[in-house]
């Protein structure tokens, strides 16, 4: 097992378990949601951006698709559920429910997550959150 595949597997299991998952961020982490560009620095801010995700703004229960490691990288795939529970961005908590695919890209060093780039689709959960219960959508043109 290469050193990648350690720090991933123990970062997934405190993560799941409600370990200390932090523990395997280096002290100057940097997490990037591709989507808009938004960076958080350092170990206690990105555990925490996390935490606010997962269990603040909704009780999420991410469901592990896949994982791929390399020399110093991983990729993740997984499906984010949850209730949205708290606000989150701006939206007051609906008690609504929410599923989307995400990806998650890791640079690991020195036995530390380094760098998590997060390929969210926060506009794809803003308009489970913001849609009209029980609306369905026109069919797309062709």
């Amino acid at each position: 097992m290469t050193e990648t595949s350690e720090v991933m597997d123990r970062y997934l299991d405190a993560l799941l378990n409600g370990r200390d998952f932090a523990a395997m961020f280096a002290p100057d982490v940097v997490w990037t949601t591709m989507e808009t560009g938004e960076q958080v620095r350092g170990r206690d801010a990105v555990r925490d951006l996390i935490v606010e995700m997962h269990s603040r703004s909704f009780e999420a229960h991410p469901e592990l698709v896949s994982l791929v490691t390399g020399d110093g990288v991983a990729l993740l795939e997984a499906v984010f559920a949850g209730r949205q529970v708290g606000t989150w961005q701006g939206l007051p908590a609906s008690g609504r429910d929410v599923r989307a695919p995400y990806a998650m890209a890791y640079d690991v060093a020195g036995g530390s997550i380094t760098a998590l780039r997060a390929y969210l689709p926060i506009a794809q959960l803003r308009a489970q959150l913001t849609q009209t219960q029980g609306a369905v959508s026109a069919p797309a043109s062709v």
